[in-house]
Parts: C-alpha cells; structure tokens; sequence
C-alpha cells in the first residue's frame, strides 16, 4: 500500500474501530433513518439499558460518527454523515488498489 494512502487510513481507522460493534452499527442504522433522536427513542424496544446506550454513543462521538445537541433539557443524538464519508472513501481507495492488482495478476497470467 502506497505511503501517501496511510495517513487517511489511519484517521478513518477509528471510524472502522466504532462500527465493529453489532450495537453501536444498529445505533448509526437507527440514527440514519431517525434523525436526532434521544437515548429514550434509540433504547425502546430493546433489552439494552439507556446507560449501555449511551457508552456506545459515547465511543461512536469519539470516532467522529455521532454529536449529540441540546434541546432544552433533552440531550439528542444526531449522525455525522462527514466521517461515514471519510470511511466509504477510504474503503474505495482500497477497493481501487485491489482491482488494480487483480489486473496485473490477470495480465500476467495470461501472457
């Protein structure tokens, strides 16, 4: 892999971290589809207390998916679509390479 791609890998690489977790993914899948939306909303229905939820919420703000926003007494959660970005373009640089390497080794061995 080519030096210049891992400075934007290692920066994505916490992003990859956050959404290896079954919980906090369905968490980043409900907020897509929800818009801001409380620790009530985002734990009803499940058996996942609101404290756990909001440890996951918590390590997902630290990767830059999530913020949360105050209104009034409310705390919401809300996506940050930028670092989602950050990972889908990183994934297609990488995808990029491999389709390359793929048809250099195609390349060769048909020759």
């Amino acid at each position: 892999m080519r030096k210049s791609r891992m400075p934007a890998l290692q920066k994505t690489a916490p992003v990859f971290a956050a959404l290896g977790d079954p919980t906090r993914l369905r968490l980043i899948a409900a907020l897509c589809a929800g818009g801001a939306l409380s620790i009530a909303q985002l734990t009803g229905g499940t058996a996942i207390t609101r404290q756990a939820v909001t440890k996951h919420l918590e390590v997902l703000a630290d990767a830059g998916l999530v913020r949360d926003i105050r209104q009034g007494r409310e705390r919401l959660w809300e996506l940050e679509p930028s670092r989602l970005d950050e990972a889908r373009h990183s994934l297609e640089a990488i995808a990029v390479q491999w389709d390359q390497r793929s048809q250099r080794l195609k390349t060769f061995v048909e020759k």
